[in-house]
């Protein structure tokens, strides 16, 4: 046994396939061209994982413009042209599309992509899926009228996609749900058990990824006003604790969350982010190991995993390959400390 390093997600994409450092680049081929490009820069993002000595390996999210739009786009009974203005998270307005139908899902969106991750390598594999909450969260609702009822219809679907990229060959499930650390009040009521639907039935592991978001200027800003604790974790880690989800992804590295926090989900395996996203300085084995070893106060080693704060694809590609060469030497670090 010992304690396995993750990314939480994303990673940055190569020059030739978008804009490299930017959220929703759009992409610079088309076609099988596209389709081919997309494939090499998975391959690259599995070979840099490996080569650092990454654990639990994932795609990078190379295929997808946005962790939640390239999901969004592929489902049927949403209006892409005629956007309407909407509040994001609480933090900034964005134009988003407009829900005017059931929505449906006509064909699997990343299984393609999973079976060729599957291909790239033996180790233990994790893909991201966005979590039904941060979904609805940036979408107009015209149709259903409920978020809750919007929610477990994206439920549904995300549960279909999740079965057949099991089928594919991948062992862990991920959700991200950044919008759990905003709307306490819906993952009360119906978040986590919505979350619950998307995951249910799963042969894989299943994890929830809450971060605080990618290192953006909305969300640095918005962290800016958090004060000198971040205790947004205390209002839905009792629910977590109680779910049916096998692991649950926080930020921790140069965050302001209270590290005791931790132990209100003592039994559930837990990714530490122990790499701040937000930040171009790449962090030691040292300042990885000392996160590491602040959270086994309050989870146990054999439910540890280190991980990234959140995706890196805002990051330069340099940076981001110093933050996986970091990532799994602290963890190793940490390893042969404690003889595993």
């Amino acid at each position: 046994m010992k304690i396995k390093s993750a990314i939480a997600g994303s990673l940055p994409k190569p020059h030739w396939l978008a804009e490299s450092a930017q959220l929703w680049a759009p992409w610079r081929l088309e076609g099988e061209e596209l389709r081919e490009a997309k494939n090499d820069a998975m391959t690259i993002a599995v070979a840099n994982q490996l080569r650092a000595g990454i654990d639990v390996i994932g795609d990078g999210e190379q295929s997808r413009q946005h962790f939640v739009t390239t999901f969004v786009e592929n489902q049927s009974g949403i209006d892409f042209k005629n956007k309407k203005t909407m509040r994001i998270r609480d933090r900034y307005d964005a134009l988003v599309p407009v829900v005017v139908d059931q929505i449906h899902r006509e064909r699997s969106v990343f299984v393609e992509d999973a079976k060729f991750l599957r291909t790239l390598t033996d180790k233990t594999l994790k893909f991201t899926l966005p979590g039904p909450m941060t979904i609805i969260d940036t979408l107009f609702d015209q149709h259903y009228g409920s978020r809750e009822q919007l929610a477990f219809a994206f439920a549904e679907i995300l549960n279909e996609e999740a079965k057949e990229l099991v089928a594919a060959g991948i062992d862990i499930i991920q959700f991200d749900e950044p919008a759990f650390n905003v709307f306490f009040d819906d993952v009360r009521n119906w978040g986590v058990a919505a979350l619950e639907r998307a995951a249910s039935g799963l042969s894989s592991k299943t994890a929830v990824h809450i971060c605080y978001g990618y290192g953006i200027e909305a969300n640095i800003k918005w962290k800016n006003t958090l004060g000198d604790e971040w205790r947004q974790y205390e209002n839905i880690f009792p629910m977590l604790a109680q779910s049916s989800i096998d692991q649950i992804s926080l930020e921790c590295q140069n965050s302001k969350v209270p590290m005791e926090l931790v132990e209100i989900l003592r039994g559930k395996q837990i990714m530490i982010g122990a790499i701040d996203v937000a930040s171009n300085t790449v962090e030691s084995a040292e300042d990885v190991a000392k996160v590491l070893r602040e959270a086994l106060a309050y989870v146990d080693a054999e439910n540890l995993l280190a991980c990234t704060n959140c995706g890196m694809v805002p990051l330069a590609r340099d940076v981001a390959n110093g933050k996986l060469q970091a990532l799994a030497a602290g963890t190793a670090l940490l390893n042969n400390e404690l003889g595993l």
